[in-house]
């Protein structure tokens, strides 16, 4: 019986050791200010899948001339993923469809984009489009910056 409730209680400590350090990140992560939600699907094909595959649900954050994308369920403090603010185009945007809807958050857009070649969707709130799209209209001058 003893045994049974140091295991069991063993178990809960790991867990709310686990929750507390995914807060604690998140927070890390939103320090330094400029975040917002943002769903990412990498490499995505030229034709529209609304099938909900290949989301990840993250965090982006603006860093000078990139964006940072760290994924949510992880324990890394280094993005998985860095936008150059030079190398985005933006191909265009659209509103989630079928199993997308699913996927993403209630509110979302999803803002298709070529990054150094290679097609990604990216997903986010209205408000936080509307700056992802200021932040990259207010480029330095002599930058190209290519939005549809």
């Amino acid at each position: 019986m003893v045994l049974a409730l140091t295991v069991v209680g063993s178990v809960v400590l790991l867990v709310a050791l686990g929750l507390f350090v995914f807060g604690l990140r998140r927070r890390v992560i939103q320090r330094s200010g400029g975040t917002f939600d943002c769903s990412l699907r990498w490499d995505v094909p030229e034709k529209t899948d609304t099938s909900g595959k290949g989301w990840g649900y993250g965090i982006a954050r603006y860093s000078g001339d990139r964006i940072e994308w760290f994924r949510v369920f992880s324990y890394a403090l280094r993005p998985r993923r860095v936008l150059e603010r030079s190398a985005i185009e933006v191909a265009g945007r659209r509103a989630p469809e079928g199993e997308e809807e699913l996927a993403l958050l209630s509110d979302a857009v999803i803002l298709t984009c070529v990054h150094r070649g290679t097609r990604l969707e990216l997903a986010m709130s209205e408000d936080a489009l509307t700056g992802f799209l200021a932040w990259l209209e207010a480029a330095p001058p002599g930058q190209r910056v290519n939005v549809a």
